[in-house]
C-alpha cells in the first residue's frame, strides 16, 4: 500500500490531436519538498504531460489533484494562482526591459497619488534584490534581460517561478546551455528550494544529473508511463533501457569515415569585437568530423557564423579547395556549397507554424519553380518524404506543422533541409541539444554517413563524450581563442578541460 504523501497527482491523463495520441492512461505522483525527474525519449510526452499541469492544454480524461484536492488549469494564469511554476526549455524573455520588470511582469507593485496609479520602481527593486538574496544569485536588476547570457537568464526564471510563491516548479532541461559551474549554482538553488518544502519537476536527458539530483524518478514512452522508481535504486543502464525500451550497449556508431585532403582553411580569423573570437586558425578536410569544445563563452558560434557569413570579421582569410574567397551573407555562404544548423532550432532554425514540407524546402526554393515560376509541390513533397524516410522522422504526416514535432524530430527536418542544398560543409551547432538517448544516436549515425559520404562536418558541443564519441579531431577555444587541436585517440576528458581554460584568468 502506497503511504506516502503527495503534493501533486496527475491520474490516468489522455491527450490526444489530429493524427497522433500524445498521452495514454499517464499517472504522475509528486511528493512535497522532492525533486521528481520526468525522462523519455523526445515524443515520449513529457512535455505534453506538463502542458497539461500548467494550463496550456487541457486534458481529455483524467484528473489533476493538487494537495488532495481537484483542480483544473485553463490557463497559465490559473496555474500560476495554485501554486504552480514553469521553467520552459527555450527561454523567451521581453529583451528590451531590465530584470525586475521581466519577473514582475503583469503585477508591478503600484504607488497611488491621489486618483492615479504609477509603478512603485523602488519598492520592485527593493523586492527583486531581496529575492536574489535569498536565492545568491548575483544579477543586477536593473540590465536589460537582453543584455544577459543564457545561465543568467535561466537564474531570472528561476527567481520568477519562486516570486510566485510555487508550491511546484516544473524545470524543463534548465541546465542545456550551462557550464559545469552554472550547473553547480543551479543545483544549489534547486537544493534550497526543496528544503522549503518546494517540489521540483525536473525533465532532462542527462543520465549523471538525474542521478545526482533526483529523489524520484519517472519514466515514459511513446505516451505512456513506464514506471517510477527511486533514483537510488537506479542506473544510467536501467534508465536507457526502460526509456527505449531495449538495451542500447553503445551510446555512439562505429565510425568508418576516412578523412582525406583539405577542403577549408581558416586564418586568422578576428572579430572587430574585443570581445570575440581573434587570430583563429585551423583546416578542415574532406570527409572530417572536427568537433569544436569549449566552454559557454569561449565563442565558438559567433566564429562559424562569420564563417558563415552572419557577423562581421575584421581580418582573416578563407580558402575553401585553395581559392580564396570572401563571404558576407549566407546566401554567399550556401552558393560555396555550405549550410549551418543554428545553436538555437525554435528562436533560428524552425519556422515554428509552417508544415515539415515547407521547413524542409525554404533554403532551396529556386529548386522547385517551374517554367512559369510556380512551385511544383509534388516534387517539393517527394524530397520532403524521402528524407523523412531516410531519417526515420516521426510525424503523422508531411503536412504537419513543424512546432508538433519532438525536438529530435525537429532536428531531422532542419538536416534535411540543409542537405537539399547539396553542401559540401556542415557546420552544426549544438546538434543533440535537448535530444534523447535514443535520438542522439541518430543524429549521430546520420553525422558520421554524410562524413562516409565525403561530406565535411565541423560540430559544436558543449558534451565532451559527444566530441570524444564521433570527431576524428577536436578544436578546443577559450576566451575567444583557440587553445588547441588535439587527435581523437589522443584527447580525453582531462586534456579538453584544461584547454577550455587555457586562458582564463
Amino acid at each position: 500500500m502506497d503511504d506516502r504523501k503527495y503534493i501533486l497527482e496527475m491520474n490516468n491523463i489522455t491527450k490526444e490531436f489530429p493524427g497522433v495520441k500524445a498521452l495514454d492512461n499517464v499517472t504522475l505522483k509528486v511528493e512535497k519538498g522532492t525533486v521528481h525527474a520526468l525522462m523519455g525519449e523526445n515524443g515520449a510526452g513529457k512535455s505534453t504531460l506538463m502542458k497539461c499541469l500548467f494550463g496550456i492544454y487541457h486534458q481529455d480524461q483524467g484528473e489533476i489533484l493538487l494537495e488532495g484536492k481537484k483542480v483544473d488549469t485553463n490557463n497559465s494564469k490559473e496555474a500560476l494562482e495554485l501554486g504552480i511554476s514553469m521553467i520552459h526549455q527555450e527561454l523567451h524573455p521581453v529583451k528590451y526591459r531590465n530584470v525586475m520588470e521581466n519577473i514582475w511582469l503583469g503585477r508591478f507593485p503600484e504607488v497611488k497619488f491621489g486618483p492615479l496609479k504609477f509603478i512603485d520602481s523602488k519598492k520592485m527593486y527593493n523586492d527583486t534584490t531581496e529575492l536574489f538574496k535569498s536565492l545568491e544569485i548575483e544579477i543586477d536588476p536593473k540590465i536589460k534581460a537582453g543584455d544577459m547570457s543564457v545561465s543568467k537568464l535561466q537564474s531570472m526564471e528561476i527567481a520568477k517561478a519562486v516570486s510566485f510563491n510555487s508550491k511546484i516548479v516544473i524545470m524543463d532541461e534548465p541546465t542545456s546551455s550551462l557550464t559545469e559551474n552554472e550547473v553547480e549554482h543551479l543545483f544549489k538553488i534547486i537544493n534550497s528550494l526543496r528544503d522549503r518544502g518546494v517540489a521540483i519537476i525536473y525533465i532532462s536527458h542527462k543520465m549523471e544529473e538525474i542521478l545526482r539530483i533526483s529523489d524520484d524518478v519517472t519514466i515514459m514512452r511513446d505516451g505512456t508511463l513506464v514506471g517510477t522508481w527511486r533514483a537510488k535504486d537506479l542506473t544510467t543502464d536501467l534508465i536507457i533501457s526502460r526509456m527505449v525500451g531495449r538495451e542500447l550497449t553503445n551510446r555512439f556508431p562505429p565510425k568508418d569515415n576516412k578523412p582525406s585532403e583539405t577542403i577549408m582553411k581558416i586564418e586568422d580569423f578576428t572579430s572587430p569585437s574585443p570581445k570575440s573570437f581573434k587570430d583563429i586558425s585551423f583546416e578542415l578536410k574532406k570527409g572530417e568530423i572536427l568537433g569544436v569544445g569549449g566552454l559557454v563563452g569561449a565563442q565558438r558560434t559567433e566564429l562559424f557564423e562569420a564563417i558563415f557569413g552572419l557577423r562581421e570579421v575584421e581580418k582573416g582569410s578563407m580558402f575553401i579547395h585553395d581559392k580564396q574567397v570572401k563571404i558576407k551573407s549566407s546566401t554567399e555562404a550556401i552558393a560555396h556549397k555550405m549550410a549551418l544548423l543554428t545553436e538555437e532550432r525554435r528562436a533560428t532554425g524552425i519556422f515554428p507554424a509552417l508544415s515539415i514540407v515547407e521547413n524542409t524546402v525554404i533554403a532551396s526554393l529556386s529548386n522547385y519553380l517551374n517554367k512559369f515560376g510556380l512551385l511544383n509541390e509534388k516534387k517539393r513533397q517527394k524530397d520532403t518524404q524521402e528524407y523523412i524516410d531516410k531519417f526515420r522522422t516521426k510525424t503523422p504526416s508531411i503536412k504537419t506543422a513543424i512546432k508538433n514535432l519532438s525536438g529530435g524530430n525537429q532536428q531531422k527536418v532542419l538536416l534535411s533541409r540543409w542537405l537539399l542544398t547539396n553542401p559540401e560543409i556542415l557546420i552544426l551547432d549544438e546538434p543533440t541539444r535537448g535530444i534523447d538517448v535514443g535520438a542522439k544516436y541518430e543524429i549521430y549515425s546520420i553525422i558520421i554517413e554524410l562524413a562516409k559520404q565525403g561530406k565535411s562536418v565541423i560540430m559544436i558541443s558543449s558534451e565532451m563524450s559527444e566530441l570524444l564519441g564521433i570527431s576524428d579531431r577536436i578544436m578546443v577555444m577559450c576566451e575567444g581563442k583557440l587553445s588547441g587541436i588535439i587527435d581523437r585517440e589522443k584527447a580525453n576528458q582531462e586534456e579538453i578541460m584544461k584547454l577550455a581554460t587555457k586562458y582564463m584568468v
